[in-house]
C-alpha cells in the first residue's frame, strides 16, 4: 500500500472516532507544502499555522502535516461543546516563535474551549505553550492542552494566566532554562493538571501561584494534581510540585523523585491567602541528596490532610516534612511512610517520628524506614522504578479515607487487601485500552495509540483492549473535561483500525 493511502485511511479512522461535528463546522488541512491560497482541504491544505488560526470558528478542527512550522497566535473562541481544535500528527514541530507575540511557540490569547493537540514545540524564547486571559475580570475557560512535547524553552514548557477549567494533560515538559515545565498562575478555578511529565526544567517541575498582586481573589481552588510524574527539576530553587495560594485541592498519585529543591510545597508567598484545605494523598515523594523536605508546608497553611504518602529523602539531615506552627491548624497527617526526620523550626531544629507523634498527635500509624530500607519498597529503585515489590511495606497498609480509586498508571484500588501506600497499587489491573489514563476508553485513546505516544509501548494487542472496552464510560474520579464530540461510528472504526494495525505494522 502507498503511503498516500494509508494516510487516507488514517484520516478515515480519525474521521469516525471523533464523531460528527456540527454542521457549519470544518475540518482544515496545513502542510509545509500546502498554500494559503488553498481551501484548506485535505487535497488543498494551508501552509501556515497563523493563517490556519485566522480561519477557524467553533467546531472547527485544523490538522497539521508533519513537518517544521513557525508557531500561531489565536484570539477565536469555540463554543460548549464544539472545541476549536488544533490537532498535530506525528512529526509536526514548531521551532519559530509565533509571528504576533514573537516570544511563544502557540499563543492562545482570551480565547476559551480550545484544544491544542500533538504539537512538539522547542526553543521558544519565552513559552512553548501559552494561554491567558485578559484580566481577573474577563477569564479565558475551558482550554485543554494535551500530548504537547515543549523543550528547552526560555520560561515555561506551558504558561496559563486567567484560565478557569484548564486540563493540562498527558503533556512532556522539560530543559526550561529559566522557570519551570508547566505554570499555571493567577486567580483560576478547577485546573486539571494530570499525566504529564516534567523534567530538567531549573525551576518548578510544576508551578501553581493564585498571584493577588494580578487582581482577583489570589486564590486557585477545586484542582486536581494528579498522576503527574515530576523528577530533576530544582536546580534553580522550587519544588517538584510548588503551590502558592491553592485550596481545597487534591495532590494525588504523584511520583515526585531526584528533585534538588523541595518535593511538593503548599505555601504563600504571592497568593491571596495560604494553601489550605488541601489532601495530599498517594504521592511517592523521594529527595535526592541535595534537595530539600519532601513535604514543605508553610505560612498560614492550615487544615491539609497528608495520607498515604512516601516521604523519603537522601538528604543527610533534611527529611519527610517541614511545616511551621502556623500550618499545624487543622492538620490531619497519617499513614505515611516516611524518613524520621520532621521539622517546625524551617530544619533549624530537627525530630523523630516518634517526637513528632508525641508533640503534634499526628502520625499514629506512619511507619519510619532508614535510607538503607528504601530498596525494600520498590520494585527498582537504582533505575528509578518505584512500582512497589512484592515484600513492600506500603503494599495492603494504608487508609481508605479520601483514597483515590486509581493510581498513577490508572489501575484500580485496592488490588489487594487494603490500600497501598504511594502512587502506585501493587498488582493491580488498569484498564484495557485507556491509553491516557483518564478513566474514559474512548476515541482520543485510539489517537494516541496511532500516535505511539503513551507512556506505555502500544501494540495490535493493546488496540484489541481498546476495541473490547471503548464506550464502557467513565472510570474516573474526577469531574468531566472539554473534549472534542464523542465517537458515534465506533464500528466502522474498529474496522479500519484493525485493517490499518496489519498493515502499518508489515
Amino acid at each position: 500500500m502507498s503511503h498516500g493511502k494509508s494516510g487516507m485511511l488514517r484520516l478515515l479512522v480519525v474521521i469516525s472516532l471523533w464523531g460528527i461535528q456540527p454542521a457549519d463546522a470544518v475540518e482544515f488541512f496545513v502542510s509545509t507544502t500546502g498554500n494559503n491560497a488553498n481551501s484548506g482541504s485535505s487535497d488543498s491544505p494551508w501552509q501556515t499555522l497563523q493563517y490556519a488560526a485566522g480561519e477557524v470558528g467553533p467546531g472547527d478542527r485544523v490538522v497539521v502535516r508533519p513537518g517544521n512550522y513557525t508557531g500561531f497566535n489565536l484570539t477565536t473562541s469555540g463554543f460548549p461543546n464544539s472545541p476549536i481544535e488544533f490537532f498535530a500528527e506525528l512529526g509536526v514541530m514548531i521551532n519559530n516563535e509565533n509571528p504576533v507575540t514573537n516570544r511563544d511557540g502557540i499563543n492562545l490569547e482570551n480565547a476559551s474551549w480550545i484544544v491544542i493537540d500533538g504539537f512538539s514545540v522547542d526553543g521558544m524564547d519565552r513559552a512553548g505553550v501559552r494561554s491567558v486571559g485578559v484580566d481577573e475580570d474577563e477569564f479565558a475557560e475551558h482550554v485543554t492542552v494535551r500530548n504537547v512535547t515543549a523543550t528547552n524553552n526560555g520560561y515555561w514548557g506551558i504558561f496559563t494566566g486567567f484560565v478557569d477549567d484548564l486540563l493540562i494533560e498527558n503533556n512532556k515538559t522539560s530543559g526550561s532554562i529559566i522557570e519551570h515545565g508547566i505554570y499555571v498562575s493567577n486567580s483560576a478555578d478547577r485546573p486539571i493538571i494530570r499525566h504529564n511529565e516534567s523534567y530538567n526544567n531549573r525551576g518548578n517541575g510544576i508551578h501553581m501561584n493564585g498571584d493577588a498582586s494580578l487582581g482577583g481573589d489570589g486564590i486557585i481552588s477545586d484542582a486536581l494534581v494528579s498522576g503527574n510524574v515530576i523528577h530533576n527539576n530544582g536546580l534553580g530553587g522550587g519544588s517538584g510540585i510548588n503551590m502558592d495560594g491553592v485550596q481545597n485541592s487534591r495532590i494525588e498519585n504523584n511520583l515526585v523523585f531526584n528533585n534538588h529543591a523541595s518535593g511538593i510545597s503548599l505555601y504563600q508567598i504571592d497568593g491571596g491567602g495560604g494553601a489550605s484545605g488541601n489532601v495530599v494523598i498517594n504521592n511517592t515523594v523521594h529527595q535526592a541528596s541535595d534537595g530539600r523536605w519532601a513535604l514543605n508546608i508553610q505560612d498560614a497553611s492550615t487544615n491539609n490532610t497528608v495520607l498515604n504518602n512516601i516521604l523519603i529523602s537522601d538528604h543527610s539531615f533534611r527529611g519527610a516534612i517541614d511545616i511551621s506552627p502556623a500550618a499545624l491548624t487543622g492538620l490531619q497527617s497519617d499513614y505515611n511512610i516516611v524518613i524520621s526526620r520532621f521539622t517546625t523550626t524551617g530544619g533549624n531544629s530537627v525530630m523523630s517520628l516518634a517526637n513528632w507523634q508525641t508533640l503534634t498527635g499526628q502520625d499514629a500509624n506512619s511507619i519510619a524506614l532508614l535510607p538503607a530500607d528504601y530498596d525494600e519498597l520498590f520494585a527498582d529503585l537504582a533505575n528509578d522504578d518505584y512500582d512497589l515489590s512484592p515484600s513492600s511495606l506500603a503494599r495492603d497498609s494504608g487508609t481508605s479515607q479520601l483514597a483515590p480509586l486509581y493510581d498513577l498508571l490508572n489501575n484500580l484500588r485496592p488490588a489487594g487487601a487494603g490500600f497501598d501506600r504511594g502512587a502506585y497499587e501493587f498488582g493491580a489491573a488498569p484498564a484495557g485500552g485507556d491509553f491516557d489514563f483518564d478513566g474514559d476508553v474512548d476515541g482520543r485513546d485510539f489517537l494516541l495509540w496511532q500516535r505511539g505516544g503513551s507512556p506505555n509501548s502500544l501494540s495490535a494487542g493493546d488496540l484489541a483492549d481498546w476495541q473490547a472496552n471503548y464506550g464502557t464510560g467513565s472510570l474516573a474520579t474526577s469531574r468531566a473535561v472539554p473534549e472534542p464530540s464523542s465517537a458515534i461510528l465506533f464500528l466502522m472504526g474498529c474496522t479500519v483500525a484493525t485493517f490499518l494495525v496489519d498493515k502499518v505494522s508489515a
